[in-house]
């Protein structure tokens, strides 16, 4: 099972919506195939890991990182392929929340006979595959706010200067993150101050759908954003390259973006003026977009944060102290009245990268009403 959740990462970043699922084949206590989900629309881990059998799978046994489908989507179910080759037993780490299979698979398998063994190593099993149980479940993307910051909490100098405050193993890493969600998201101010790229370029993986967060439609026809919206990068071929999320409904206003292949996505103001997050985010999943790694300001991270979207957080700090009341803190907005009010988060993990401290956890449930009360 360590192995198939070994083969299970080296889909990450490319199967989205769907989840990272591994599997291997033993038999005499050889394995004798191996396969995993390598892309969306691709074949599952089961039917892969039948495909590169060096022998007859009958009467063996598969050790498969979760749940097998029984349902038909992009491919056939994987349920009749274990049954079809002779398998005799099945070993499963994690259950499938998805409502097409929930439980459904394994009563298949064990009706036709097959032995079924479940929860082998179901935690580790559970934590890669965090990102496919909250969109499945929730229908939103699993969000991921990011910023780099000093020990004195500052992302920008009294003068605004920001670059760089993160190490370069840091910025690589960032870019590693990059591959592995399905969008980026961003403000217009991020995008009118750095004019970014926001696309992987110290990785391995697909680029990020660039979704940009302007309320009243400012981003400039130069922008890199909007001028790479229809190039031949190394996108997911269903969804756009650029996304820009407005309240402006006027035709002749969006009408110079969409000719240069921006897609429009018409979202209303919340009560603050500004874009509503949770209309943004439904948007966004009803995409099939799964995966959000939020790369803007601190104006964006306080609309994400206080609109209740964040599912996790990561922060690198660095061993620089900046200084100056006028400097900014990754996180703005209204802020939280008290300590017993703030954003908390649990699972904390701690790391050295370079030079650097990486600090990430998943925000509570239910946290965006504790702050608000």
């Amino acid at each position: 099972m360590r192995r198939a959740i070994e083969l299970a990462l080296k889909g990450a970043g490319y199967t989205g919506p769907n989840p990272l699922v591994g599997a291997v084949i033993v038999k005499d206590g050889r394995i004798i195939g191996e396969g995993y989900h390598e892309r969306y629309g691709e074949l599952h881990a089961e039917r892969n890991a039948l495909a590169h059998c060096t022998e007859d799978p009958k009467g063996s046994s598969i050790y498969v990182t979760l749940e097998p489908c029984c349902h038909h989507g992009k491919q056939p179910p994987c349920t009749d392929a274990l049954i079809e080759a002779g398998i005799s037993e099945v070993f499963v780490g994690s259950p499938d929340p998805n409502p097409l299979v929930a439980g459904k698979g394994i009563s298949i398998l064990r009706n036709a006979g097959i032995r079924v063994v479940t929860d082998l190593l179901r935690d580790e099993c559970d934590s890669i595959n965090k990102v496919f149980f909250h969109y499945i479940t929730t229908g939103l993307p699993y969000v991921t706010v990011k910023y780099a910051m000093t020990l004195d909490g500052k992302i920008a100098s009294v003068t605004g200067k920001s670059k760089w405050i993160s190490c370069e193993e840091s910025r690589r890493h960032v870019h590693k993150m990059r591959a592995e969600h399905m969008a980026i998201l961003a403000g217009i101010g991020t995008v009118l101050a750095d004019d970014p790229m926001l696309n992987v370029r110290d990785a391995e993986g697909l680029d990020p759908v660039r979704v940009i967060c302007d309320t009243d439609l400012r981003t400039p026809l130069s922008a890199k954003v909007v001028t790479g919206a229809a190039d031949g990068g190394n996108y997911r071929s269903w969804l756009p390259h650029t996304i820009i999320a407005t309240s402006v409904t006027d035709p002749e206003r969006l009408k110079p973006y969409q000719d240069r292949g921006v897609f429009i996505l018409s979202v209303s103001r919340g009560d603050d003026g500004r874009l509503s997050m949770q209309d943004l985010m439904k948007e966004l999943g009803s995409m099939k977009i799964d995966s959000i790694l939020v790369e803007g300001g601190a104006s964006i991270n306080w609309s994400v944060l206080a609109s209740g979207m964040a599912t996790h957080a990561v922060c690198f700090i660095a061993p620089m102290i900046m200084g100056g009341e006028g400097a900014k803190s990754p996180v703005a907005g209204t802020g939280c009245d008290s300590p017993d009010t703030a954003f908390r988060l649990e699972n904390m993990s701690f790391r050295m990268i370079g030079q650097d401290i990486a600090a990430e956890g998943d925000l509570k449930e239910g946290y965006s009403r504790c702050s608000q009360e």
